[in-house]
């Protein structure tokens, strides 16, 4: 079959959006876009969006994401650091049976893969299973309650050792439940949920260690979407049972408001 004639999917709004559509099939997709408004309109204010965060991002936006934290390296580096593992109780095994040969053979199999892209993997699947598990609660989806605000902030500011700013999504639509304190890796984290007014909930899960930046990051897991990032040491990840598009301006707003400056203290608190 002719590409041209091929059925329009997914992927060739996509490739079209982002402007890596091949020429031949440029003219069948705009002739699906004419004869679906609706879909139409969905792209139209989806690059109204991407365009709003670029210039937002400003140079971290024109940075092109490495190859190593693209989802499909991530998964790779998962399935390397398993194949690793594997290999490296086998060279165990080998060396207490053939002595030194084994442990020669050791030394080639234990080499430590790159690290980058597992610990990428890990705080998205940190974050959202952490979101699994919570975001179900009725009784007690938070530790600390929206209505100790000032506590809230500065229990989890103390426990990360570093302040934990809680950004205002009510022009969203969402408000803030509450927070709690969880394990980490690598010390403790942070989960903040919040709820819509029809139920739907969504959580911001911060750590610490984070020390290289990073631009904006997607990944989908069995229909959980999360956004992460990587910014002045934190990482954070916006979770919610949603499609991308509509996640987007909520992450987008959510780096918007830690980026905010604080506001002044009045002069009586100086």
């Amino acid at each position: 079959m002719n590409p041209i004639d091929l059925p329009v999917g997914e992927d060739d709004l996509q490739a079209y959006l982002d402007g890596r559509l091949g020429a031949e099939r440029v003219e069948a997709v705009e002739r699906y876009l004419v004869d679906h408004p609706a879909i139409a309109a969905d792209l139209e204010r989806d690059r109204r969006l991407l365009a709003e965060l670029r210039d937002r991002l400003g140079p971290k936006a024109a940075e092109p994401i490495p190859a190593r934290l693209r989802i499909s390296s991530i998964r790779a580096g998962v399935r390397r650091r398993r194949l690793l593992h594997l290999r490296s109780v086998a060279a165990v095994c080998a060396w207490l049976a053939l002595g030194g040969l084994g442990g020669w053979m050791a030394n080639g199999i234990l080499g430590a893969p790159n690290a980058e892209p597992v610990r990428t993997a890990r705080m998205a699947d940190d974050a959202i299973a952490a979101y699994r598990t919570f975001v179900v609660e009725v009784v007690h989806p938070v530790e600390v309650r929206a209505d100790e605000g000032a506590h809230l902030v500065g229990w989890l500011s103390k426990r990360l050792r570093t302040p934990i700013t809680v950004p205002d999504l009510t022009r969203l639509g969402y408000r803030l439940m509450g927070g709690r304190l969880l394990p980490g890796r690598s010390g403790p984290a942070a989960m903040l949920m919040y709820d819509d007014d029809a139920g739907t909930r969504l959580t911001l899960y911060v750590k610490t260690d984070e020390t290289e930046e990073t631009s904006f990051q997607f990944v989908e897991e069995d229909g959980v979407s999360a956004f992460l990032w990587r910014d002045r040491g934190l990482g954070y990840v916006v979770t919610a049972a949603t499609a991308r598009e509509a996640l987007m301006p909520v992450a987008r707003l959510v780096y918007d408001e830690l980026e905010r400056p604080p506001e002044p203290k009045p002069a009586n608190q100086l």
